[in-house]
This record gives structure tokens, sequence and C-alpha cells, in this order.
């Protein structure tokens, strides 16, 4: 073969360890940190932010009215994400000494303190070795537009931001049964969620404001100042109702606290599809592969190609096939990562179908330096594998595929003439389903971060699912 006409290859290993690493995104915090704090010494604070073990802790603002369960929340929050949190009460006791007084003086004349004093002491708090490390919630601060765009000129801005809603007749009612632990400050609910130990219900103590005027007075400061504050953290919000049991708010909290925001890192799709037969691994290939410009690769056909051209790697995978056996891991890697190193594959992205199938081409797969950056199991229940597999058929004449369920031929005259492949026999249909689900489990014990998508509907409404985590960041894993 003419050199200049080869096929490039292109060694994976390049762009797979920026990726890995992070590598844009790395730059990308370190630039933000660096105009942010305005060093004297540019080098040296870049080298101490490298020493760090992570730039991507968690920063979190949880916000609503009052009664809304903000407390609740941002306690299970900040113990589940293991990070510090910030009140504005506790905000104040850890202050320096000075501002604490003017604060406490301030507060307990009850005068409005300066948004300087609270940026001062949240600044401050914000530097300590605990915020730094491990992250921080902060738990109803902002409460007016001009706190909120003071935080933002000293860099401080939440990657999530959860406000929590609910009727003002729910949060009044709320607030007359709402009873405080003076010891340790905990919320408890006279109806909602009473205390099981006789020694905290007899310390437990009304909270103060809590009658209804007071409420409705908090309540109207809240609505007037809470619009403004939400544009102003547009890009990071989200709403959610707090009007139903605290588990369901914290599962919605922590779902929003897991996702992502959309990188401008360069990213090469690597997309693996896996799923029993007839889930519909290669409509969705080609959806993927048509919208995005990248290469649907088809295990089974780069089998048959290969074969075909009568390549090294054909001719060895040539009497298996022949035979219908088992062929060995070596030879249909060769011929996978043979094209999936070429030039296309490797400067669009590839979504690969039917392979793999065990653990052990999984685990092949990744040290040849292909491992795929997105995962995709497509469920299906056996039953509607089976019927959607049993009852199609394809006319010799036109070419056309029927389904007697959802797409039935229009005559007669078709209906006779139709031709089942016999692999669509229901023998052969639970035999392949039997040989996916032995080895499943195991595919998706090394996949850690695969997704599970319920493939039993729409092809376009999975599509819509798989493209939304194609695109975006995948979920962290908490």
């Amino acid at each position: 073969m003419d050199q200049t006409k080869r096929p490039l290859h292109i060694p994976p290993e390049f762009a797979m360890y920026a990726e890995k690493h992070g590598l844009f995104d790395m730059y990308k915090q370190l630039i933000e940190q660096l105009i942010i704090n305005r060093p004297e010494d540019p080098i040296a604070f870049l080298v101490d932010l490298l020493n760090r073990d992570t730039l991507d802790v968690p920063q979190i603002m949880i916000l609503g009215p009052p009664a809304a369960g903000k407390r609740s929340i941002s306690k299970m929050v900040a113990t589940k994400l293991r990070c510090t949190h910030l009140t504005p009460e506790n905000l104040v006791q850890e202050a320096d000494p000075k501002l604490r007084d003017q604060i406490e003086d301030l507060m307990a004349k009850k005068a409005t303190v300066p948004t300087e004093m609270w940026v001062s002491a949240l600044k401050e708090r914000m530097k300590m070795f605990d915020c730094v490390k491990k992250g921080w919630v902060l738990e109803g601060f902002p409460q007016t537009r001009e706190q909120a765009l003071a935080l933002q000129e000293l860099g401080i801005y939440p990657k999530h931001c959860v406000v929590l809603d609910a009727p003002d007749t729910v949060l009044i009612e709320r607030a007359a049964g709402k009873r405080v632990d003076p010891k340790t400050g905990d919320v408890y609910h006279t109806t909602f969620e009473w205390p099981s130990s006789a020694e905290i219900q007899g310390r437990l103590e009304e909270g103060k404001g809590q009658n209804e005027p007071e409420m409705v007075e908090k309540l109207v400061e809240y609505h007037r100042h809470s619009d403004a504050i939400g544009r102003c953290f547009a890009s990071s919000i989200k709403v959610i109702n707090a009007d139903q049991p605290k588990a369901d708010v914290f599962s919605q909290a922590l779902a929003f606290l897991q996702s992502q925001p959309r990188s401008n890192s360069p990213q090469t799709p690597r997309i693996v599809l896996l799923g029993p037969t007839g889930s519909g691994k290669g409509v969705q290939a080609s959806l993927l592969a048509n919208k995005y410009n990248i290469v649907k690769v088809s295990c089974g056909q780069l089998i048959k190609q290969a074969i075909t051209q009568e390549t090294k790697a054909g001719l060895a995978a040539k009497p298996y096939v022949e035979k219908d056996r088992m062929m060995p891991d070596g030879i249909v890697l060769n011929i996978l990562k043979e094209r999936l190193c070429q030039l296309d594959c490797q400067t669009r992205g590839w979504v690969l179908s039917g392979y793999p199938r065990t653990r052990e081409q999984a685990e092949q797969l990744g040290k040849a330096g292909l491992a795929p950056n997105r995962v995709f199991f497509l469920e299906v229940p056996n039953d509607s594998v089976i019927e959607r597999l049993t009852q199609r058929a394809t006319d010799p004449v036109t070419g056309e595929r029927y389904h007697m369920l959802y797409n039935p031929p229009p005559t007669q005259e078709v209906k006779a003439r139709l031709d089942r492949h016999p692999q669509d026999q229901e023998e052969a249909v639970r035999k392949r389903l039997a040989q996916y689900h032995a080895y499943v489990e195991e595919i998706s014990d090394y996949y850690l971060d695969a997704q599970h998508v319920i493939a039993d509907q729409d092809p376009h409404t999975v599509f819509e699912c798989l493209e939304s985590m194609t695109v975006k960041p995948l979920p962290k894993r908490y």
C-alpha cells in the first residue's frame, strides 16, 4: 500500500491524559483564582493552589424564607458532603473579637448590620483551613442584593445555590410549632419532628419571632429581596418545593448538588452503548452519530468488513464466524483497535455498540488506551425485548420492516410474503438474553460511572436522556 494513503493512527493517550486529569478545567480555575485574589507573588500563589489535594470543593448556598427548613437541609448536606456549615450566627461567633462586638451591639439594638461587616466576617472565615480544604455550605446568607453583589466582588460565588420555597400559609403554620434546643441549636417541630428523648423535650424552647405577626413581617421582608438575589445567582440556582417531607427535599437538593455545569474544555466523545439484544443500541448510536458528527462503530459490522477485505485479523476471525463459535478476545480487540485509532475516530469521537460483552473485554479496552468517557446501559425488560424481536418481519420485495403490533403490514398480501430472520425466533432471543445477563453485572461493576437509562420507551425520549449526559459532565459521586 502507498505509505501516503495508509490510515493515520493517532495514539489516544494524548487526549485521554488531559481529560482524565482535567487539565483544561484546572487551568481555568487557576486563572480565575489569580484574577480574584491578585496576589503579590503570582507564581508562589499558583504553586500553593496546585499543592492542594483538589480545587473542586463544594461551594453551596442554601437560601429561602423563614421556616422553610434551611437549617435542617444545610446540616444534612454538610454531613453528607463533609464540608463546613456556615450560618450568620456562627459567622458572628467566630469573627475577630472587635468585629464580633460591633455586630453584636448592632443586633442587640435591632439595628441593621452594614454589609461591609458581614462580608468582612465571611471573607476571614472562608480563609480558614476547613473551608479551603473541605468546602462550605452557607445557610441563609446573603439576605439582600447588596450583600450578594458584595460577595461577588470578593470572588465568592456558589457553584450551587439551592432555594427552598413554600407557600406563606405553610411557613406560618410551621413556625408556630417550631422548637429549638438551646444546647445544640437543633430545630424540632411539635407536629412533624418531635424528639424521642425526654431530656431534649424538657429543654426545648419556642423560637424567637415565630408568632404570626412577626412571621408575616419577615416574609414581607424576604419577598422584597428574593427576586433580586435570585438574579445574582441565576446561573447556579435551583428552586425546590419545601412543602414536602424533609427526606424528599434533601434527595432533590443532593441530586442538584451532584450535577456539574457544562464545561468549556475540549472533549472527544468516546461512548459505549451496552444493553440486551433489541434494546435499541444501533438506533441510539445512529442518532448520536448523526447529530454530533461522531463515528458510529459496530463491532459486528467491523468483523464482517475485516473478513470481506481479507485483512490479517479478518482471516483469523473467519473460521470462528463460519462455525458460529466464540471469537478470542485478542482478535476482536485488534479489529476494533485498528478502527478506533484512525484519524476520524480520534478527532471526531466514536460511539461503540456490541462491545464489550465481558468484564475482561472491558479491561482490555481500557489497557489499549481506548477507555470510554461515557458508558450507557440501556435497560429493557426481557418480556419487552421478546415482544420487540419476535413480532418483527421484513418484506423481501420492498425491504420494508414491519412489526405485528406497532407497525403492521398494510395489506394481507404484504403480510403473507413477510420473512422473519431466524435469529428473531423466541428460543434464539432468549439465548442471547441469557448470555447478556450472565456478564452484565461484572461489566457494571467495572464501569462505576456508567449511567443506566430506561430504554423501554420512545426512541427519541431515550436519545434526549443520552444526549443530556453526553454534552454535560457526569454527576459527582458522593
